[in-house]
């Protein structure tokens, strides 16, 4: 129950303990925090001039750095770095995490006091569903706002190692849930849209906190048949890099301006991520420019050295991965052995200065060293700014908008509260409340589980059927089946849970666990009225049976809904919310996977070697139900309003290549060699709903290049979510950028411009042609 249906008397002792709490601590509070550094009431402040805000931020970098002895360096080459008393500057942890709300997964934040909770919203998998730009950045001002609050309060930090846009590449991993998907761009401008909502001052060279895209790269597998995220060496063509990996990483350097980078704990074609310069110091920092840091994975140093064993001392990994672009190491490694590397020659002061420069940069920015913290932007956000009535609707409305409808036979949905007043609720997730908000979560304000959603609409029999996701025993089958005859309607929400994919743990198959589909299919044999199967989990699952089932009416995907989960899914049954979310992700049936190794990572189907491809841009073979599937209670066409017209490509005036590269190959250009500034080409459509209830409909545009050597692959290139009323229409501009979107990448990683006719494909039933011509 959440806390705003607690009595005012209930309401005023909670508070009024957790001030008591709050203050027996000895944290300050918003009002009184100490600063960070530079605190006017401390004289010493007034002679140092990394204190002096009205000085460029580099100026005040160097002067800091000057000042510090190197013990006091080493100490802050990591997450809990240690304080400078003698400076003023207080000890800071960096590891807070807020992957979809602010987390107390990492030490920099912790929930008491004023601050029991926040905001919890659908796991990243869910939110993706919604292919809504806006509200993902929406979202991450509302978490922005709550960390601020809690920074000011003295319970949490404004470092934030979120969001995670790694490419869910194999539906078994135990971690897809936290990522955006399956599809490169949809991976990117999630990433860039959240880093934008979070950091929010980002283009004045100011941040209101500082996120992390995370892991890069390649990394998509935790734990699978024995093999472990800590030894795997991922062997990735230089294609799929460019094409598929680094594609949301880049994004969120170039397009969100996100302040940190987190190298992952893989190796990469044989060395590790964090200690690969051409990754790091040429990739992010030298081709993206990042403005910000790059921080290890936890641990990853000391993963490299003892357990991949990559280097022969730990002086050696110290030394490579500093001078290969790492900043910060999330873990003591650096710490302890970064003064040996020094004085054996294998690293200089230089080098450390300059991953100093590039962590304190990033908290000046944040505005750690301008003293006291109250008179700061953002400094009046307090315990009154987090888990309010406004940031808790936008986590219902999130939560509305995410959640997918896969199947619904002769309008079985939506139910009807007159017709349908006895509601069977069934299933191990069916009063689900921690589960709903996946991982990488904090504590939420409060849960509404899906049979109190439920019982909002009508009357309610709930028998659980397993004791949980497991489902090992039939126990509780008698009474699920027996309620699911008393009722006019049944819902069965069935799925998985942390306890089934999670960090460190992939699954081996993408069926149900236990005897999930015999419950499903026992109690769909004996209800009285219509079955809908609501799933609640990360990874897709193979319920083919479902799908053929005649009895079952309505299937319902809801990833991790968060705090307001239940709420959300009983508004789409009951039809209060029309559907309008689509897969992040291909559902694949079980012979897929139990064909195709993850530790593959290759994305393009061999046939020469049996191997099927992943995503569907490259795998062509049957699926449960495709990417970018999802149905309404209403009825949307679309069709060309204005097509762009033919479109020129100009070479740049000043061309580089040598012996190895020529700019016009195989009726293509290269990027790099292209004129990249043309105005993008605009493409009008009309959508129209031609149905009987208002809905928001999500217009997929897809791009194939020019039949030939190109293939015929058609690869997400823009989306756009609009709301249209019953029975009108609505106007969508969708900018297609010739470099951008229409461009391919060959097997040497370099994006070339095919020259010829391209196909834009307009979600499944439109297509419009393209012509490039070269311009020289």
């Amino acid at each position: 129950m959440s806390r705003s249906n607690n009595s005012n008397n209930n309401n005023n002792i909670v508070i009024l303990l957790a001030l008591l709490i709050f203050v027996s601590s000895g944290m300050p509070t918003s009002e009184g925090r100490i600063p960070f550094a530079c605190d006017p009431r401390n004289g010493l402040t007034r002679s140092l001039r990394f204190c002096w805000a009205n000085l460029p931020i580099r100026a005040r970098v160097q002067d800091l750095i000057g000042r510090l002895t190197l013990q006091e360096k080493v100490r802050l080459l990591v997450n809990n770095a240690a304080g400078v008393p003698r400076l003023g500057i207080q000890g800071y942890e960096w590891w807070s995490e807020a992957l979809h709300g602010v987390s107390n997964v990492g030490p920099g934040t912790k929930f008491q006091g004023p601050f029991p909770a926040a905001t919890s919203f659908p796991q990243v998998i869910s939110t993706a569903a919604t292919f809504n730009e806006s509200l993902w950045e929406a979202i991450g001002r509302v978490v922005s706002d709550e960390a601020r609050a809690m920074y000011n309060g003295g319970t949490a930090g404004l470092t934030y190692w979120s969001p995670n846009v790694n490419i869910f590449r194999d539906p078994r991993w135990g971690r897809g849930q936290e990522t955006p998907g399956e599809d490169p761009t949809l991976a990117a401008k999630y990433g860039a849209s959240y880093v934008r909502g979070l950091q929010g001052m980002y283009n004045q060279n100011r941040l209101k906190v500082a996120a992390c895209c995370k892991h890069f790269t390649a990394y998509d597998l935790d734990k699978w048949n024995g093999i472990d995220r800590f030894h795997f060496n991922a062997l990735v063509s230089k294609q799929d890099l460019e094409e598929t990996y680094n594609v949301p990483f880049k994004a969120c350097v170039q397009e969100g301006r996100v302040a940190s980078v987190m190298c992952s704990y893989n190796q990469v074609n044989g060395k590790p991520t964090c200690a690969d310069p051409d990754l790091l110091r040429n990739t992010v920092r030298g081709q993206w420019n990042l403005n910000g840091y790059i921080v290890s994975d936890c641990d990853s140093v000391e993963v490299l050295f003892n357990s991949q064993h990559f280097t022969r001392t730990p002086e050696e990994a110290v030394a490579d991965t500093i001078k290969a672009g790492l900043d910060l190491d999330c873990g003591p490694f650096l710490a302890q052995y970064t003064e040996g590397a020094i004085s054996k020659g294998l690293l200089t002061g230089a080098d450390v200065n300059q991953a100093l420069a590039n962590t304190i940069t990033v908290q000046m920015r944040l505005g750690m060293f301008d003293g006291e913290p109250s008179a700061q932007p953002f400094g009046h956000l307090g315990p009154r700014d987090v888990c309010t009535p406004a940031h808790q609707e936008l986590a219902l409305e999130a939560a509305r908008q995410s959640i997918v409808l896969l199947q619904n036979r002769a309008g079985t949905l939506p139910l009807s509260p007159t017709r349908h007043r006895t509601i069977a609720v069934i299933g191990p997730n069916s009063d689900a409340t921690v589960t709903m908000i996946g991982n990488y979560a904090g504590i939420a304000c409060g849960y509404t589980s899906p049979l109190q959603g439920i019982s909002r609409y009508a009357k309610t029999i709930h028998q659980a059927g397993c004791t949980d996701v497991a489902c090992t025993t039939n126990q509780g089958f008698g009474a699920a089946i027996a309620a699911a005859g008393q009722a006019d309607a049944t819902v069965l929400v069935m799925g998985l849970d942390q306890s089934i994919e999670a960090e460190a743990k992939d699954r081996t198959s993408v069926l149900l666990p236990g005897l999930q589909q015999d419950l499903i299919t026992r109690v769909t044999k004996a209800s009285r009225g219509p079955t809908i199967l609501v799933l609640m989990c990360g990874g897709p699952v193979d319920v083919t049976f479902a799908k053929n089932d005649p009895r079952i009416g309505a299937i319902l995907w809801v990833g991790y809904p968060g705090q307001a989960g239940g709420t959300a899914i009983a508004d789409v049954l009951f039809g209060t919310t029309n559907p309008g979310g689509k897969l992040p992700v291909t559902w694949y049936p079980e012979d897929y996977v139990s064909k195709i190794p993850m530790t593959d990572l290759a994305m393009r189907a061999d046939p020469d070697r049996g191997y099927p491809g992943r995503s569907y841009r490259f795998y062509k073979g049957p699926v449960v139900f495709p990417f970018g599937f999802g149905l309404s209670y209403t009825r949307f066409t679309q069709s060309l309003a204005q097509a762009p017209a033919k479109a020129q490509v100009s070479l740049a005036s000043m061309i580089y290549s040598n012996k190895n590269t020529t700019t016009l190959s195989n009726n293509a250009i290269r990027v790099l060699h292209t004129n990249c500034d043309t105005p993008s080409l605009s493409l009008h459509l009309h959508v129209k709903n031609t149905g009987e209830v208002d809905g928001s409909h999500t217009v997929l545009v897809f791009s194939s290049p020019p039949e030939g050597k190109w293939g015929s692959e058609k690869r997400l290139v823009g989306f756009k979510k609009v709301h249209v009323l019953a029975g009108s229409q609505q106007r969508v501009r969708m900018n297609i950028h010739v470099c951008k979107h229409l461009s391919v990448v060959d097997e040497f990683g370099i994006r070339r411009i095919p020259m010829g006719e391209h196909t834009l494909h307009i979600g499944d039933d439109l297509k419009h042609q393209l012509s490039l011509e070269l311009a020289l």
